[in-house]
């Protein structure tokens, strides 16, 4: 194991990754995380925390564990939900403190088939003591937050993930509160131009790293509104990878090419793509998020500042470092607007209604498949030596009666629950939104600092 370094160090090098590696599903699962354990294993210079998402199985972490165990000795595998939370951080100091916080608001048990309601989505979190001073701590969170089925506004889970982003951003404030380096890692499955994405930066002191040294990088996909808005030429892939920090549906990731591409790499055709193709579709989905300062004047100046950030396992393997400053100073964040208050709040009171609306018509089949499956029984009493209609009655009755089962279940409990969680979500965003119109009416502007 690797003994604390005796000094505080003057860089951090950061990786997060979403390995994609869900067991039967994924394919060639296997050979993608060792092969993903390797390339970790012979980086230089090597990542000193990384945090992983989409890593479901135990066979999986260990393969990278083992392989990686020279350069992070010390690494933490989360378990949550039915199939697991896929999520792990691998360091190169010690972890004191670990834990797994799931998300109150995830998924719809109706939408099974997405898979999202099961996996349970959630923050894995570790305290990473760097340094012997009494400040050299990070707090590391790594999340994948719900899945878009949808566009944005139309997104039927914009509010789950908006939940989820509220969620995360209260972790890494407290932490920051603490005097820790904050850094956020993951998938989340949202665009910079997205309401989470400027929630999370509002809400907490962190700056997205991305963003910070390339702050005119795309803000979504080139087909999509946001940027068709910002009247940028479609961009080449290449120029999604070095300016735009795409992850996602770009042209040089063969995971997301067609078909008819995919088989010719599986026949062993080689297959290239030139850096100046148009890349219309390349998104950035994944996040690094750091601070170490807050809201003035109760926190200090910011003590780390972003060297560098880059997509990897395209290259050789470097990943971004932090180093820390005393001459740069990012501007603190401030509270969100009431307005975007009302608007999660409105945001809420949508899905609400529509939760509801699925939960009466969820209980009432319940109830008419009682009375149905009541009725049946009757009816074989009725037909007596009928035998074939009193079987197709039982069948009918054990079929309807078996739905009906499931639906109750699902309305009266699963949406129950999930009902409790908004409740509990729009009494945080009321209870912030009143603190910041009162410390407005005294006479400034309220800060989230002030949130208990």
């Amino acid at each position: 194991m690797a003994s604390l370094d005796s000094e505080t160090p003057h860089s951090i090098r950061i990786l997060t990754l979403n390995c994609w590696g869900l067991k039967y599903l994924a394919t060639y699962r296997h050979e993608r995380l060792a092969e993903i354990g390797r390339q970790l294993a012979l980086a230089n210079p090597p990542p000193e925390i990384v945090g992983l998402q989409e890593c479901w199985t135990q066979q999986d972490y260990e393969s990278i564990r083992d392989q990686t165990r020279h350069i992070l000795p010390y690494a933490k595998f989360y378990f949550g939900g039915i199939f697991g939370a896929g999520l792990a951080i691998l360091s190169k100091w010690p972890i004191e403190e670990s834990s797994m916080y799931a998300y109150p608001l995830n998924g719809r048990p109706t939408a099974f088939f997405r898979g999202d309601w099961f996996v349970g989505k959630g923050v894995g979190c570790a305290r990473v003591r760097f340094g012997p001073g009494a400040d050299d701590i990070a707090e590391v969170f790594t999340t994948h937050l719900h899945a878009p089925y949808e566009r944005e506004p139309n997104d039927s889970y914009i509010c789950h993930r908006t939940a989820q982003a509220w969620e995360i951003s209260k972790l890494m404030r407290g932490a920051a509160e603490r005097g820790h380096l904050v850094i956020g890692l993951g998938d989340f499955n949202m665009l910079p131009s997205s309401f989470a994405h400027r929630l999370i930066t509002a809400q907490s002191p962190v700056r997205d790293v991305w963003r910070e040294l390339h702050p005119d990088s795309s803000v979504g996909a080139a087909v999509d509104a946001v940027e068709k808005a910002r009247n940028k030429p479609i961009p080449t892939a290449e120029f999604n990878l070095t300016e735009n920090g795409a992850t996602c549906d770009g042209a040089f990731n063969t995971w997301r090419w067609s078909k008819p591409l995919r088989k010719r790499l599986e026949k062993g055709e080689e297959v290239n793509i030139e850096k100046d193709v148009p890349d219309p579709r390349a998104k950035r989905l994944d996040y690094i998020f750091v601070g170490d300062g807050g809201y003035p004047p109760d926190f200090p100046k910011s003590r780390w500042s972003v060297e560098s950030a880059r997509l990897i396992f395209l290259h050789p393997l470097t990943p971004p470092p932090l180093h820390p400053t005393s001459s740069k100073q990012v501007s603190p964040n401030s509270a969100l607007s009431p307005d975007t208050y009302d608007q999660i709040i409105a945001m809420i009171d949508k899905y609400v209604l529509r939760e509801r609306s699925q939960r009466r018509w969820r209980l009432a089949h319940f109830i008419v498949s009682v009375i149905v499956s009541i009725g049946c029984f009757v009816g074989v009493w009725w037909v007596g030596n009928r035998t074939y209609i009193g079987f197709i009655l039982v069948l009918v009755s054990t079929l309807n009666f078996g739905a009906g089962i499931l639906d109750g279940l699902i309305g009266g409990l699963f949406v129950s629950s999930e009902l409790r969680a908004l409740k509990e979500f729009e009494w945080e965003v009321r209870n912030a939104q009143n603190l910041v119109i009162a410390a407005e009416r005294a006479g400034g502007r309220g800060s989230n600092d002030e949130a208990k």
